[in-house]
């Protein structure tokens, strides 16, 4: 009886805030397992989805949108729009992984793989919500090879925040080594990412496969550059494809898109192995800073490699900035990585 009346009050006192136009203000944090992921809202609009759907060999925050609510993350393939790319099926929303750990490559892995090549490729499995707190989501997944045993463990923390024209995501990721031996060797394909919304691309005049306008796969390469602004620059003043490759406390990209100046920024930790991070982001839309590639992206660096032994884990923060309403400065940019790094 006790558990009826608590369910009623609750039930009162939902519909009185619902019949008084009441939004909770700030993030708020709504699990659907059905649905398979975890809406995250600001101020009751979807601001990202922790979402870790079967078709994709990975969880993901997808989409994302600014303060304004425009979208920046491509659309492809859960949501699909008039001559995007449909390159690279695995890039999708923002992630976290690795092309090399013990020989096996989380980065480049899809559905579309053919199965005699499978072995080749590991997987992330979500497991688990540890814990919704507040603007704070804590999940835990396996990084598992091609025969589901699993290598590591990862625990990551997921801190929403934001006020006025920024959107910010801080993401701690905690590795743990499941095996004997896990080693994480020099590699181009790593390691937060983003993949972006067209506008966010560089335009090069270059032929490339896209939908058409009525969302079905282009069977010949064409020059579709109309919309695309974007434009990379570094903490160290490079810009546009001169950041590709070289270390830096942070990257952003800025594009105009639907009226609306925007940046995105992803911003390293001191404590990060690697750190500086080098950058992998490229032209044709992908956002990706590279904490374990070094030699592999350019020449003249040292090797990187990363060893970690049963029971032993590896951390990595870094904190994803979304600013709409005016493009991002340096001296925004360089506040923030001197407040995360305090």
């Amino acid at each position: 009886m006790k558990t009826f009346f608590k369910v009623l009050v609750l039930c009162i006192i939902a519909v009185f805030i619902a019949a008084c136009g009441g939004t909770k203000k700030g993030i708020s944090i709504v699990p659907s397992e059905t649905e398979r992921k975890i809406d995250v809202l600001y101020d009751g609009q979807l601001f990202t989805s922790y979402f870790y759907p079967v078709g994709i060999e990975k969880p993901v925050l997808y989409p994302i949108y600014t303060a304004q609510g425009t979208v920046v993350t491509r659309g492809y393939p859960y949501d699909p729009r008039p001559f995007e790319r449909f390159d690279h099926l695995h890039q999708v929303g923002s992630w976290f992984n690795f092309g090399d750990v013990n020989g096996i490559d989380f980065w480049n892995n899809n559905t579309e793989r053919p199965a005699e090549r499978r072995w080749m490729y590991g997987a992330i499995r979500h497991r688990n919500v540890v814990s919704i707190e507040g603007a704070t989501l804590v999940i835990e997944a396996d990084w598992v090879d091609h025969t589901e045993t699993a290598m590591l463990k990862e625990e990551s923390t997921f801190n929403f925040s934001g006020s006025g024209d920024w959107r910010i995501i801080e993401r701690i990721t905690k590795l743990t080594a499941l095996l004997d031996t896990v080693t994480f060797t020099d590699n181009k394909e790593g390691m937060i990412a983003i993949r972006v919304a067209r506008e966010f691309e560089e335009p090069d005049g270059r032929p490339a496969l896209y939908l058409d306008a009525n969302l079905n796969r282009m069977e010949t390469r064409g020059v579709y550059d109309e919309g695309k602004n974007g434009v990379f620059r570094n903490s160290n003043g490079l810009e546009k494809g001169a950041v590709w490759g070289q270390p830096a406390n942070w990257v952003s990209l800025s594009a105009e898109k639907d009226g609306e100046k925007i940046s995105m920024a992803i911003i390293d930790h001191k404590n990060n192995p690697g750190y500086p991070a080098n950058s992998h982001a490229r032209g044709y839309g992908l956002f990706s800073t590279n904490n374990m590639g070094s030699k592999t992206l350019v020449d003249d660096y040292p090797f990187f490699q990363l060893q970690l032994k049963r029971g032993e884990s590896t951390t990595f923060k870094h904190l994803i900035v979304v600013k709409s309403n005016g493009f991002v400065t340096d001296a925004e940019l360089n506040k923030m990585f001197d407040d995360f790094n305090k």
